[in-house]
C-alpha cells in the first residue's frame, strides 16, 4: 500500500485547498445570512451559486466520479483527501457539487441509467442546475434490514405504479430539487434480492407529497432537508426502471460503496476542523490563572484526538485503496470497518471541541453542533454501526474458520 498523494491528486488538494481558503471559508456567514434572511426557510443563498460557478470554472466540479466522461478521473484513492477538505464545513460539497445524495445518484446513473436517463435526469445534476433525492428509508419498518422495504413499484400495462411512504429522503426539501430516486418492492415471489427496483420519480408526479420535513436534533437542515414523502399511485413509464425491474439491491450496494468513503472522509475533515478550533480555543482561553491547554487532562484529550483522527484516516485510506485495487467486494469488510469508526471518532473529537468552547460550543458562533448533528447521523445513515459490526464479524469469523479447518454456520 502505498498512500502518497499522486501528482494529479496533490495538484487537486492544492487547488481545492486554495479555493475553499479564498472563496468557500470567508462566505460561511454570508451563506448563513442569507439562508436565514431569505424566503425561509427554503431558499438557495445567492452566494452558493456565485461559489458554484468559480468552482466549475476552476475546473474544481464532480470531482468523486471516476470516469472522465462525466468527472475528474480520480481514483478513490487520490478523492479521499479532497472529501476530507470538503468536511470541514457543511457547505462546502455542494460548492464542487460533490454533495449527497446527488453523488451517489449520479454515480447510479452512470453506471446503471440508460441513455435517456442520463440525458434527462444525469446530464442537469451534472451540471449543478438540479438537485436529487433518494427514497429507501421507511418509516413503518425497521430499515437496517431493507427486505423489510413495503413500499411498491409494482407494473400495471406500460406503467409502473408506485405506492408507500418513505422518510429521511434528504435534499427533498430543496428548492431545486427535480426528482427522486425510490426504490420498492416490485415481484415478492423473485428471489430475495431480485424482487426490488430503483424507479426515477419527478417530484412534481402526481401523488407525490412531502408530508413534512424531519428536523435533526431540532434543526430542519434547510435548504436540503430530510423529508417525510408519501406516495399514492404515482404513475411513471416502465423507462423510469433504473436497469430494469429487480435490480434494486444490486445497484444499491454498488451506490453505497463509495458513498461511504465519501461520508468517512468528509467526517474525518469535520474532526480535523474541530480539533483545529479545540486547540485554539485552549490557547486562547484563560481559566483558572492558566490557558485551557495546561488546565486538567486536556493535553491528553488534544492527543487522543489527533491519534484517533489518524488512525480513522489510514483505515479509510487502505479501504480506498482496496476498492481501487480488488473492488468493492473486496473491500468489504473495510468499508464497514471505517463506516462504525469514523463517525465515532469524529463524534468524540466534536464533543470534546464543544466542551472545551464551553457554552460557546453550543451557539451558532461556532460550527461544532452542526458538524456533531452531522458525526451521530451518520451513525445511521447507510447502515447502523450494529449492522456493519456484525458484517464485520461475519467475515472475520469465516476467514478464521477457514484457516482453522473448521466447519459450521457462520
Amino acid at each position: 500500500m502505498d498512500f502518497a498523494h499522486s501528482p494529479k491528486a496533490a495538484d487537486y488538494i492544492q487547488r481545492v485547498s486554495a479555493f475553499i481558503a479564498d472563496h468557500v471559508t470567508p462566505n460561511e456567514e454570508t451563506y448563513l445570512s442569507q439562508l436565514k434572511h431569505g424566503a425561509q426557510p427554503w431558499n438557495v443563498p445567492p452566494i452558493m451559486e456565485e461559489m458554484k460557478a468559480k468552482a466549475k470554472a476552476a475546473g474544481l466540479w464532480n470531482l468523486f466520479l471516476p470516469d472522465t466522461e462525466y468527472g475528474a478521473g480520480l481514483t478513490n484513492l487520490e478523492y479521499a483527501p479532497l472529501a476530507e477538505l470538503m468536511g470541514r464545513s457543511l457547505i462546502t460539497p455542494e460548492v464542487f457539487n460533490c454533495n449527497a445524495p446527488d453523488t451517489g445518484n449520479m454515480e447510479v446513473l452512470v453506471q446503471y441509467g440508460s441513455r435517456e436517463q442520463k440525458k434527462h435526469w444525469l446530464k442537469p445534476l451534472l451540471d449543478g442546475k438540479i438537485r436529487s433525492a433518494f427514497c429507501m428509508t421507511e418509516p413503518e419498518v425497521a430499515s437496517s434490514d431493507a427486505t423489510n422495504m413495503r413500499a411498491t413499484a409494482v407494473v400495471k400495462g406500460d406503467e409502473i405504479i408506485i405506492n408507500g411512504r418513505k422518510w429521511w429522503s434528504s435534499g427533498i426539501g430543496h428548492p431545486n430539487c427535480a426528482f427522486v430516486i425510490f426504490m420498492g418492492l416490485t415481484d415478492p415471489s423473485a428471489p430475495k434480492y431480485s424482487q426490488h427496483s430503483m424507479v426515477l420519480v419527478p417530484i412534481d408526479a402526481p401523488g407525490l407529497k412531502i408530508e413534512r420535513m424531519v428536523p435533526v436534533f431540532g434543526a430542519l437542515d434547510e435548504p436540503y432537508g430530510h423529508g417525510e414523502v408519501s406516495f399514492t399511485d404515482v404513475r411513471v413509464p416502465m423507462e423510469n426502471f433504473i436497469s430494469g425491474s429487480g435490480r434494486g439491491f444490486e445497484i444499491a450496494q454498488g451506490r453505497l460503496g463509495p458513498g461511504r468513503i465519501h461520508h468517512c472522509m468528509r467526517i474525518i475533515g469535520a474532526a480535523e476542523r474541530a480539533l483545529e478550533l479545540m486547540c485554539q480555543r485552549s490557547l486562547t482561553r484563560v481559566a483558572f490563572g492558566k490557558p485551557l491547554a495546561l488546565l486538567g487532562g486536556n493535553r491528553d484529550i488534544i492527543a487522543n484526538a489527533r491519534m484517533a483522527i489518524e488512525q480513522a484516516r489510514l483505515l479509510t485510506l487502505k479501504a480506498a485503496w482496496l476498492m481501487d485495487t480488488v473492488g468493492v467486494k473486496g473491500a468489504k469488510s473495510e468499508i464497514s470497518q471505517i463506516k462504525v469508526v469514523a463517525p465515532n471518532m469524529a463524534q468524540l473529537v466534536i464533543d470534546q471541541a464543544i466542551q472545551m468552547h464551553g457554552g460557546a460550543g453550543l451557539s451558532e458562533d461556532f460550527p461544532l453542533t452542526g458538524l456533531y448533528a452531522y458525526a451521530r447521523m451518520l451513525r445511521l445513515a447507510d447502515g447502523p454501526d450494529e449492522v456493519h459490526r456484525a458484517s464485520i464479524a461475519k467475515g472475520e469469523l469465516k476467514a478464521q474458520a477457514e484457516r482453522a479447518g473448521m466447519k459450521g454456520e457462520i
